[in-house]
């Protein structure tokens, strides 16, 4: 299976939005979540899904959009842009997929500095809300 496979996967599960259960479904076990602002990238499923899911929940407001995809082999890159707070928010998604379309490698990537600071303090908030429920 391609990346572009996969990634026609990942868009459902975003557009049905971005439940635990349905991004544990195409999250490869050992997968690996590289955050903006985490210096350590986050290995397993679970970490993974508890990111991702944080994400969905900050990130995927009425504005949220995808503006261009660039497709390789077993590698996605999708960039997209939001506002938060009034703050424009632009960056990317790489994405490493298996042969079984699985994601394997999760990269995120933002800019401005003000939209990462942004980023960092709405998943902070989402992450801690996600332990204490």
């Amino acid at each position: 299976m391609s990346a572009r496979e996969g990634l026609k996967r990942w868009h459902e599960v975003i557009k049905a939005g971005s439940s635990p259960e349905a991004l544990s479904a195409i999250i490869h076990p050992d997968a690996v979540f590289h955050s903006p602002v985490v210096h350590t990238p986050q290995v397993g499923r679970p970490i993974v899904v508890a990111y991702l899911s944080a994400a969905g929940q900050t990130l995927g407001n009425d504005s949220f959009e995808y503006v261009r995809e660039l497709v390789d082999g077993e590698n996605a890159m999708i960039e997209f842009q939001t506002t938060m707070d009034g703050i424009h928010v632009n960056g990317i998604d790489l994405i490493r997929f298996d042969e079984d379309g699985m994601i394997v490698d999760f990269k995120v990537m933002v800019r401005p500095l003000k939209a990462v600071n942004k980023v960092w303090e709405q998943m902070a908030a989402q992450l801690d809300r996600q332990k204490a429920g």
